[in-house]
């Protein structure tokens, strides 16, 4: 499934300079840290995390019809349900505080990356 999305997204590759392209590596780690940001004041504010379970439950669906008869089978499909999990609040609080001061690293050390991305790729 993996292939196929890179795949598809081949012909897109063509539309992206190579300015932006280093751009959007060098911001790569910083949207990362942002969505794990995120996650963790989510987490502090409702005073739990949610873990996403996955599984899979059998289901009849119509495979077909044989001699004007409907033909039925089962056929596995995917669900996901979001669990409530205990959290240590310090220990979040903590996490927070290193993300964004990781955060503040990183964008320091990106904004220098873009400059150099600017100057190697001008933009015509």
């Amino acid at each position: 499934m993996r292939k196929i999305f890179l795949v598809a997204l081949l012909p897109l590759v063509g539309c992206v300079s190579a300015q932006e392209l280093c751009i959007a590596n060098a911001g790569k780690d910083i949207r990362v840290l942002s969505g794990l940001i995120a996650t963790t004041q989510a987490n502090i504010t409702r005073g739990y995390a949610i873990h996403t379970e996955e599984f899979f439950d059998n289901e009849l669906q119509l495979c077909g019809v044989i001699e004007g008869e409907e033909v039925y089978c089962e056929v596995a499909v995917a669900y996901s349900r979001n669990i409530p999990v205990a959290i240590d609040l310090n220990v979040e609080q903590a996490k927070l505080t290193s993300l964004i001061k990781k955060q503040a690293e990183l964008s320091n050390r990106a904004n220098s990356v873009i400059a150099q991305c600017q100057a190697q790729y001008p933009e015509t």
